[in-house]
């Protein structure tokens, strides 16, 4: 079957209201990507790095396609995931794709995959069994050419900024290449993610903590060393790019403890001797402590709990993390973060983003908040969420609360690399929608809408991530 992309996709139904979309989107659909938040791997860009064929470079680094093809049945071995496909084997998991086709209806991996397929291979055969064979080498040809190269790529794509995710002790040096060549204009920089070296109840923080001692060259043995350690490495990181630090943790608690205390837990947990609650009351104090330092360095903080990682325990045991099988979960916002907000929900240096996968708390506490303090924006939908009902809902949600300003630009968070214009396209028609919906009801004028739409896509991101 044919494959065809409408270019009234995402647009309302009724035919006035899409007009005013369509002349919104018009206006925005060229701008350039600006992607603050994302898992492509530096190297990729730094080596210039060939892709190797449709299956590594389309399936096997999306979990979102990768759990719902694991939820149907099909073996995550069998799609690549932490396992190399052979020649054959590729072929085999990129069929197996396309034979599950229909259980990706009404996804937005389906609108991500289609926009691929139409926009950058030029492919348009609708995935099926018969015509699997057909796409995949369609695709291979594609990836054969010297213009197919991430370099090349992000030129085509018209992406200007983008943030990778990396280990406070990486030594950065494939951001530093990239940095250093002068021929290649768009701006890659790092993201300062200290997940680990936060969580001390878990059996990797001692070794985490140690390897940031050897390389910062400070002593972590107390609690000022980790400080100061931490503090190196964030300024290691501005000095390669970084404009952000990102955490993810079970709860967005920040409740500082008493200074001894805080000494206390931390030899307990270099010790290997503390306890689960107790290593969530200092993991606490240190991400208030992270905000704190955010306040004299300038770093955008963001902030995205409430996901039970790695849900299925066989699956973590043969795959790792980071495979697809993480869960939401519920989350308390306004409480949680009244300690931090408190110290620094004015501070004229702290940008702090949340995000939540969470839809219950947009209404009724995140827009409240950052209606309130100058410090805070909303994350926009990512993750589960940064689907075209879940991205209406948002809007419809934290606006009338907190207007368009309080949020933080689009995030598209992903580690498939040729699916970053299809994310970034699908939130701009949805953006110009709802502006289009409010200019047909007389809440805001079409110039309005038209600046809102510029707003949202560049000046936005921009702003909040200090670019």
């Amino acid at each position: 079957m044919s494959l065809e992309l409408h270019p009234d996709r995402l647009f309302p139904a009724d035919p006035t209201v899409r007009d005013m979309a369509r002349e919104l989107y018009d206006s925005v659909s060229t701008l350039p990507i600006i992607s603050p938040h994302g898992h492509v791997p530096p190297q990729w860009i730094a080596d210039d790095v060939a892709f190797e064929d449709p299956t590594s470079l389309l399936i096997t680094p999306d979990h979102y396609i990768t759990r719902l093809l694991h939820a149907s049945g099909v073996d995550l071995a069998d799609l690549g995931v932490r396992t190399h496909l052979d020649a054959d084997a590729a072929r085999r998991a990129f069929r197996l794709l396309c034979e599950h086709w229909p259980v990706f209806r009404g996804t937005p991996m389906r609108y991500w995959f289609e926009s691929q397929l139409v926009e950058v291979f030029g492919a348009y055969l609708e995935p099926s069994a018969t015509s699997a064979d057909a796409l995949y080498d369609r695709i291979s040809s594609w990836i054969e050419a010297p213009t197919s190269r991430p370099r090349a790529l992000m030129q085509q794509f018209g992406i200007e900024f983008l943030a990778t995710t990396d280990d406070p002790c990486d030594d950065l040096a494939h951001h530093a290449r990239i940095a250093g060549d002068e021929s290649f204009t768009p701006r890659v920089v790092p993201t300062f993610r200290p997940d680990v070296y936060l969580e001390p109840a878990r059996s990797t923080w001692v070794p985490a903590v140690d390897r940031l001692a050897e390389v910062s060259g400070i002593d972590t043995g107390d609690y000022a060393g980790w400080v100061a350690a931490m503090e190196d490495r964030r300024a290691y990181f501005r000095e390669h790019g970084a404009v952000s630090t990102d955490h993810s943790h079970r709860d967005l608690g920040t409740q500082r403890l008493p200074a001894a205390e805080a000494e206390t837990l931390y030899a307990e947990a270099r010790a290997g001797r503390i306890s689960v609650t107790d290593g969530d009351r200092l993991r606490r104090h240190m991400v208030d402590e992270m905000a704190r330092m955010a306040t004299e360095d300038g770093l955008t903080m963001t902030l995205h709990p409430a996901v039970h990682r790695n849900h299925h325990g066989p699956t973590l045991e043969r795959f790792g993390a980071d495979v697809g099988a993480d869960i939401p979960i519920g989350v308390e916002v306004t409480q949680a973060l009244a300690p931090l907000l408190g110290r620094y929900g004015t501070h004229p240096n702290l940008t702090l983003v949340v995000f939540t996968i969470d839809e219950t708390v947009y209404s009724r506490e995140l827009a409240p908040l950052a209606g309130f303090y100058p410090a805070l924006r909303i994350g926009v939908p990512w993750w589960f969420i940064d689907a075209p009902d879940a991205i209406r809902r948002f809007r419809a949600a934290v606006s009338e609360t907190a207007g368009f300003t309080r949020t933080s630009g689009f995030i598209d968070d992903t580690r498939a690399f040729l699916s970053i214009p299809a994310r970034h396209d699908m939130s701009r028609r949805l953006d110009c929608a709802h502006l289009a919906e409010l200019v047909a009801q007389h809440r805001l004028g079409l110039d309005e809408a038209a600046e809102t739409a510029r707003y949202l896509v560049v000046d936005q991101p921009r702003q909040v991530f200090g670019i």
